[in-house]
């Protein structure tokens, strides 16, 4: 079952002598339960395709469809609603609440949705995450992969049709990247959530079901 469609999808920056085409023409798919790495250099374009797909940023053309939505045919309001049931995001820095602790900052997102959290889910959640005896703690008092682990829970913890990863190791020692990877690959097979991953690492990418490789804008191999 197709979850993800990108079609024609281009972002230009500027005009005239200062135009920058970051993203031209992209198109693909991705199928349910499916770990796509993406991978390239720096500048690659790979970090705006991410934006885009989960309608952090708008494109200058093309269109994004997740579960048959085509998310920029929803007005700001209704996409930020989307994207915060719909979509998981998980940054290189973490991006956590500092006044709130490892719960709290994994529960946001049903919080900001009044939602009522499920506390078996959230104790499965917090068993898988190596975090149950870290729960009550601040992230100034985690190490950068417990840090880490928290920004995965509070990715998986809606549910989401997708998660995006956004270069999730790149800021953690090859101890910790392993940890984060093993636990997206359990994610992935476990929990059958479908994940897209950005990378500049090879190595990290061959975790994937598949790779996607994109560079000055465009996909070059796909396999």
């Amino acid at each position: 079952m197709e979850i993800l469609k990108v079609e024609n999808l281009t972002k230009v920056y500027g005009k005239g002598n200062s135009k920058v085409v970051a993203l031209d023409n992209v198109s693909f798919t991705v199928e349910k339960g499916e770990f796509v790495a993406i991978v390239g250099a720096s500048g690659s374009g790979k970090s705006t395709l991410l934006h885009l797909i989960g309608g952090v940023d708008k494109p200058t053309s093309g269109k994004v469809f997740i579960d048959g939505v085509d998310i920029f045919n929803l007005s700001d309001d209704k996409l930020a609603i989307f994207r915060r049931r719909q979509v998981g995001l998980i940054y290189q820095f973490y991006n956590l609440i500092p006044i709130l602790n490892v719960e709290e900052n994994i529960t946001l997102p049903l919080s900001l949705d009044n939602r009522e959290v499920a506390k078996d889910k959230l104790n499965e959640l917090l068993d898988l995450l190596g975090l149950s005896n870290r729960r009550g703690h601040l992230p100034n008092e985690l190490s950068g992969g417990q840090q880490q682990r928290t920004s995965i829970g509070r990715a998986l913890i809606t549910n989401p049709t997708i998660i995006l990863a956004d270069e999730p190791t790149g800021n953690l020692d090859s101890k910790s990247s392993d940890e984060i990877v093993t636990l997206l690959k359990k994610s992935n097979k476990e929990f059958k959530q479908t994940i897209i991953m950005i990378t500049h690492n090879m190595e990290i990418a061959k975790c994937a079901d598949r790779i996607i490789k994109i560079e000055d804008g465009k996909i070059i191999k796909e396999g």
